[in-house]
């Protein structure tokens, strides 16, 4: 009780500083930096600007303000010559247990005051998708538990050096490792954590798990340096042994430190979110392993539960082998990291297996030996935490598992099958999944999924057919529409939370408009089935992909600022109809980045491509203001920009600055010069016909599949053009 009156005094006392009040005036401004020029968060969504960006920003800048008033006010005694006098008074001990205590009260104030006035604010940024559970989390997680850290932190260098100089130079250096190099390790940034993109359409739990772990390992890690710092605290006239072999003679106190300490370095030890595979991506050991001879798989299927609150999968997937050899052969299988494998049945009973240690994208390897019969059936029990490859750690919450959405892809849905090949009928497998009703169930295929079963406890199983040793699905709460375009029906997904703007881009109208103009201007897509497309809107994942039936369109694509931006189109609609032209020119004719042409990408032809369906659809007029026009300014301001005329300033600059310019320059280069230089191409080859003709070609042209990409030589030679000859020095008339 003693300790607990000395905190609200201690509390009042520090309530009634001004030094606390402009430290908590500045906290609950600090994530306006997030909104300018401290944005760790890369992804274009909603969430990731105007929510992940202004809580890390006030985690950071708040933590290192908190870190600071906690050495000022952990010295102030000291600095008053009134140690002594207060020691004598008050067990310096427990004066320290209670300041700490007033710090962090004081801290978690600052916080609710923050999170109070940024509510109103976030809420109009983010507009029609805020989620008041993303608010909150990311308030807690990205800037909440940054305060205490930084308190502690701060408090244990005053308690083990007895210096306010030394301290500052402490924390300041431990501050900036997160900040600097441990920046890239999402486990040791423990003031700025690694998060790339918050989801406006669907869930966030992992990444905000993700983050609670890192957050409260070193939670546990400060709460124990500082236990032990505490024992160092001086008193009696003694140094800092001294002090520390008296303090410990309490054997709880140090038994509290050690115990806390081991359990952070358990936990940084088994954190369960990151795989442990092969970090030489070029390596392929898994890739190099034999057939089985004379083995083949006849037959799949699996059954998934996914447990959408915990975020984890359990599953039953049985195999059917026929082996003709005469003899044991041993049949390979990855694995997802994180799922632990329970039992494998052959034939019915049980049989012995093993899972190797080593990983390799994202791969265990499980080894079953397959007895000398000729006919096996294979069960195999699996489940857990899915693990995400350590390749991408800084850049988590793809294994999203949630009531909103999940991505199952090939061994996180089954064991996939690495060394057995099939038979005729190339590895048909049923699979069933057993999710909440309100989640629809999307094969990343050609497939369709059916319901098969409503259950009492409000899930839903499905049930869906296909051929492949992995696989890809999809659920979530998703809306779909039926389109009729391009000679073939598309399915066209996307989350509920988007519906307002979807429907406000017009998103039906501008998948109709794009497929109906490129199908009959360059081809049908090489990825359709000949009668329908799936185009599955996913969570952010810094882009898409395709295969034969499916088509995927990242949610980043579509948010309400991306929507509005006029270097893509002139309205959201315009915009819409840019980001689905990609399906044409980015994802089945991909550009290789390192093509050594800096102009030369997926851009260009897609915003000239942009530009000739709104000619279409609105007129020559409209598409010559809203696009020529703004090509051509910004052509010209390009090429009166200092650093452009000036590159040898460019290279004084800091690197950062040197980048952030860069890259606006390169935005005006592969979104304005490109679409003119194809637009005077196509005057040069005889109008949009020839140009018609030329890309057609292109789009259909045989692959090599060593390199697969599109060129701008290509470009210039289908033309029958060199490059001087698209030099932009005089106006292109329309």
């Amino acid at each position: 009780m003693k300790i607990l009156r000395m905190f609200f005094l201690e509390l009042k006392r520090l309530l009634q500083s001004r030094l606390t009040w402009l430290t908590v005036l500045l906290t609950v401004l600090s994530p306006a930096a997030g909104l300018t020029f401290f944005c760790p968060a890369t992804a274009s969504t909603m969430h990731s600007v105007y929510l992940a960006n202004p809580a890390m920003a006030g985690g950071a800048a708040a933590g290192i303000l908190f870190g600071l008033l906690s050495i000022y006010e952990l010295d102030r005694v000291s600095r008053s010559r009134m140690d002594m006098l207060m020691n004598a008074a008050v067990s310096p001990m427990s004066m320290a247990l209670a300041r700490l205590m007033a710090l962090l009260a004081a801290a978690a104030a600052a916080l609710a005051l923050t999170m109070l006035v940024w509510l109103p604010v976030t809420w109009q940024l983010v507009g029609a998708v805020f989620s008041g559970t993303d608010y909150v989390l990311a308030y807690l997680l990205f800037m909440g538990l940054a305060l205490p850290l930084a308190v502690l932190a701060a408090a244990s260098a005053c308690q083990f050096t007895h210096r306010a100089d030394l301290s500052l130079v402490l924390f300041a250096a431990f501050a900036g490792l997160s900040l600097t190099v441990w920046a890239g390790n999402w486990q040791l940034c423990w003031l700025n954590p690694c998060v790339w993109a918050l989801s406006d359409d669907f869930t966030n739990f992992r990444i905000f798990r993700s983050v609670a772990y890192m957050r409260l390992t070193w939670l546990a890690a400060l709460a124990g340096l500082w236990a032990a710092s505490w024992l160092c605290i001086r008193q009696y006239g003694k140094g800092l042994l001294g002090s520390l072999a008296r303090s410990a003679r309490r054997i709880y106190r140090p038994a509290v430190a050690l115990a806390l300490l081991a359990a952070a370095s358990a936990a940084y030890v088994a954190q369960p979110f990151v795989d442990h595979s092969n970090p030489d991506l070029t390596v392929m050991d898994f890739y190099e392993i034999p057939y089985a001879e004379g083995v083949v798989c006849t037959g799949r299927s699996a059954q998934v539960f996914p447990d959408t609150d915990a975020g984890t999968v359990a599953g039953r997937a049985v195999y059917q082998f026929q082996n003709a050899s005469g003899r044991e052969q041993t049949a390979a299988f990855g694995v997802t990291p994180g799922y632990t494998v329970s039992s494998v049945r052959i034939n019915e009973e049980e049989a012995p297996f093993q899972v190797s240690s080593y990983q390799e994208f994202n791969e265990a390897m499980l080894e079953i030996t397959l007895p000398a019969e000729a006919q096996a059936e294979v069960a195999v029990e699996y489940g857990g935490f899915p693990q995400e490859s350590r390749s991408t750690s800084t850049m988590q919450g793809h294994a999203e598992i949630s009531a909103g959405y999940l991505c199952l892809e090939n061994a996180s849905l089954a064991p996939r099958l690495m060394n057995v090949l099939p038979d005729e009928g190339m590895y048909p497998a049923v699979i069933e999944i057993t999710l909440p009703v309100s989640m629809t169930v999307i094969p990343f295929c050609s497939s369709e999924a059916e319901l098969a079963a409503v259950h009492e406890d409000g899930t839903a199983t499905w049930r869906y057919r296909y051929n492949s040793t992995g696989g890809i699905l999809y659920a979530g709460d998703y809306i779909r529409e039926d389109i009729e375009a391009g000679g073939i029906t598309i399915e066209l997904y996307y989350g509920r939370k988007h519906q307002e703007v979807m429907e406000a881009a017009g998103a039906v109208e501008a998948v109709k408009a794009v497929a109906d103009y490129c199908t009959e201007h360059y081809g049908a897509l090489s990825f359709g089935t000949g009668e329908t497309l799936k185009l599955i809107q996913s969570r952010t994942a810094g882009g898409g992909y395709a295969v034969d039936g499916a088509s995927l369109l990242d949610e980043a694509d579509f948010t309400a600022a991306n929507l509005n931006d006029s270097g893509k189109g002139a309205a959201a609609g315009e915009v819409m109809i840019h980001e689905l032209v990609h399906q044409w020119w980015g994802l089945g004719n991909m550009f290789d980045t390192g093509d050594g042409s800096e102009l030369w990408s997926a851009e260009g032809l897609t915003v000239y491509t942009t530009y000739r369906i709104v000619k279409e659809l609105y007129g020559e007029e409209y598409a010559r203001k809203n696009y020529v026009e703004q090509w051509r300014r910004a052509v010209d301001d390009y090429y009166l920009d200092f650093y452009v005329r000036h590159p040898e300033y460019l290279e004084m600059l800091p690197e950062e600055r040197q980048l952030e310019i860069t890259n606006n320059l390169m935005y005006v280069r592969q979104y304005c010069e490109m679409p003119l230089k194809i637009l005077k191409a196509e005057r040069l080859v005889g109008g949009e016909e020839a140009m018609d003709r030329i890309l057609n070609g292109l789009f259909n042209r045989e692959l090599d599949p060593m390199y697969p990409y599109l060129t701008y030589q290509e470009f210039l030679d289908a033309c029958g053009l060199d490059g001087e000859d698209l030099n932009l020095d005089e106006n292109i008339s329309i």
